[in-house]
């Protein structure tokens, strides 16, 4: 006996439901600017530092112990008054700021000391497509999409300002959002401009015009 192939008007509700479904997991997937920007903010909370970073080293009541700005070296260590190299690369902040306040202790009492990240030199960000300059750009604390755009020259005349693409590769899994700059330059979704974290893509696709 034949088997029975289910009628048109019963497979086309069947049909609509699979893909309202999998547009619902494609908007799932897709990460919010909210969600980004908590993750970036806590990633740069446990900033690890590196070659090449600028820091400021502030002991309270001791300019002489205080430096402004030092340069991680290669080797990953700075030069601290009083305690020659101290490690930095591999230390967050307050690690390097325990580590100091701990050797500082055999010379000052009760130090306070601050660590600041002044310029990050040994992370980047990439920026491709429609810019004045492609490539890698150094990471700068606290830098934000629009940050990125202006240090690659803004914008080339076929630029697709209205899509263009973050990329955070080292999200598990790696997350893509989608920047509108000409809403957010008229005060629309104004948190669309996320803090950024090193690695990050952000790829300016061309405008292709409606007659291509």
């Amino acid at each position: 006996m034949a088997s029975r192939v289910p009628s048109l008007p019963f497979l086309l509700p069947l049909a609509a439901a699979l893909v309202l479904s999998g547009c619902a997991e494609t908007l799932r997937e897709q990460p919010s600017a909210s969600q980004l920007e908590e993750n970036a903010a806590a990633a740069q909370a446990e900033y690890v530092i590196g070659a090449n970073d600028m820091l400021q080293i502030n002991v309270w009541k001791e300019p002489e112990l205080s430096l402004q700005s030092v340069e991680v070296r290669l080797d990953g260590k700075i030069s601290v008054p009083l305690l020659d190299d101290v490690q930095a690369a591999g230390l967050t902040p307050t690690q390097l700021k325990d580590a100091i306040t701990e050797r500082l202790k055999e010379f000052v009492t009760a130090p306070q000391v601050t660590v600041i990240v002044m310029r990050v030199g040994s992370k980047t960000v990439y920026v491709m497509g429609e810019v004045a300059r492609e490539g890698a750009i150094p990471m700068q604390p606290h830098m934000r999409v629009l940050d990125a755009l202006a240090i690659s020259g803004g914008f080339t005349a076929f630029a697709g300002k209205r899509r263009v693409k973050i990329i955070r590769p080292q999200s598990s899994p790696p997350a893509e959002f989608t920047f509108d700059y000409d809403s957010f330059v008229d005060g629309q979704n104004v948190d669309q401009n996320i803090l950024l974290l090193p690695g990050d893509q952000i790829i300016v696709p061309e405008e292709r015009p409606f007659w291509r």
